[in-house]
């Protein structure tokens, strides 16, 4: 089977100064790029260290050829949104980003698509760069983080973004960022592993109370990470809406039920019961394929737990690991389907009768041992 991999994140293999193009500082540079390896640094101080399938389209190739991933759609590590700068400063780092971006998809556009950027603190300009991803550099949807600074995804002045993807056909994937990171959460990982997950439900919650998809009923909407916790708490939250609307329904008196089937998440469960009660929940053909590749807390060998389930028929398989993401982006998948040239190329005419000889060496992302975006 084919496989569309909607979540994974890539950078640019170089770009300027941003401190000194800017004048002021809080940005990330890649530093000591020897042997595979970079540091992602912030004014002085390590973020990350990072390895070569993060900016390298070949090494990428090569690892997604080990999986059998026929497309990826590629979006920016979320620490580069920088929606805290000045939205020109921003502007000017998203057109760096995507044109990047673009590029690569122009290099080989059978395996990959764009997920653009957008200075989403300023949104005039959001809506300028989103035609822009659009009309010019051809990408289907584009990412954005679960808040925008003290905007949660309700907030009034982003509506003219969603009024654009929703006039230009362009798919949204949401991705938590900025999560806290001291006091409480300072140990074990939690921003990632507790904090995302809620991060991802307050965006859910937002669009949903806040009437965004009820005013926007045609704008796609992809959540990371299965959703984070919303789907496994969309009881509670129905409860709530009915028990104390004075709360809850203040800007939308729809039931937040009613729009399961309106969003999609991706697949980043973990867990086959997790997965399975996830596809239950939102939908058979709302769920796609997600692995946060490259990054060591995403699924290593992108969509062996969708092939694993024996409950999952082949036709479900299929649409969870491919057909989805193209209703999602408006693509065709004949676009991804050259003749085989051989049996072990991942993308044969019919779809369906591939067989991919996985390689014996693991991606780099199962041995790295760093934080994830």
């Amino acid at each position: 089977m084919l496989k569309f991999d909607i979540h994974n994140h890539i950078l640019p293999s170089r770009w300027p100064d941003l401190k000194e193009r800017y004048g002021y500082g809080g940005w990330i540079q890649l530093h000591d790029q020897c042997n595979g390896k970079a540091k992602m640094m912030r004014d002085g101080k390590l973020f990350r260290v990072i390895d070569d399938n993060c900016w390298n389209p070949e090494t990428r190739l090569k690892e997604m050829d080990a999986t059998g991933v026929t497309v990826q759609a590629l979006s920016t590590v979320p620490v580069m949104f920088s929606y805290w700068a000045k939205p020109e400063d921003t502007l000017d780092l998203c057109q760096i980003l995507n044109n990047d971006m673009a590029e690569i998809v122009k290099k080989y556009p059978t395996r990959f698509v764009g997920l653009g950027t957008l200075p989403m603190q300023a949104p005039e300009l959001a809506v300028k760069e989103l035609r822009r991803c659009k009309m010019e550099l051809g990408f289907p949807g584009v990412q954005i983080g679960s808040h925008i600074n003290d905007w949660n995804l309700d907030a009034p002045e982003l509506q003219q973004i969603f009024a654009a993807a929703e006039e230009y056909e362009v798919a949204i994937f949401v991705h938590p960022w900025d999560m806290e990171l001291g006091g409480r959460m300072s140990k074990y990982w939690l921003p990632w592993l507790v904090g995302m997950p809620g991060e991802t439900a307050q965006a859910v919650c937002c669009m949903v109370f806040g009437g965004v998809l009820e005013k926007f009923p045609k704008l796609k909407v992809c959540f990371a990470h299965g959703g984070g916790a919303f789907p496994f708490t969309i009881g509670r939250i129905e409860h709530g809406f009915n028990v104390r609307p004075d709360l809850c329904a203040v800007e939308n008196d729809i039931n937040p039920r009613k729009y399961i089937g309106q969003i999609y998440t991706d697949s980043l469960t973990h867990d086959e019961e997790a997965l399975k009660f996830l596809v239950k929940v939102i939908g058979e053909k709302r769920v796609l394929l997600g692995s946060d590749y490259p990054f060591p807390l995403g699924e290593h060998h992108p969509g062996k737990l969708i092939e694993s389930v024996d409950a999952f028929t082949d036709e479900l398989k299929n649409n969870l690991l491919f057909d989805n993401a193209m209703e999602f982006l408006g693509l065709d998948r004949s676009q991804f389907e050259p003749a085989c040239t051989s049996k072990t190329s991942p993308m044969c005419v019919d779809g369906k009768s591939c067989h991919v000889e996985e390689a014996s060496g693991e991606p780099s992302s199962k041995k790295q041992k760093v934080e994830c975006c």
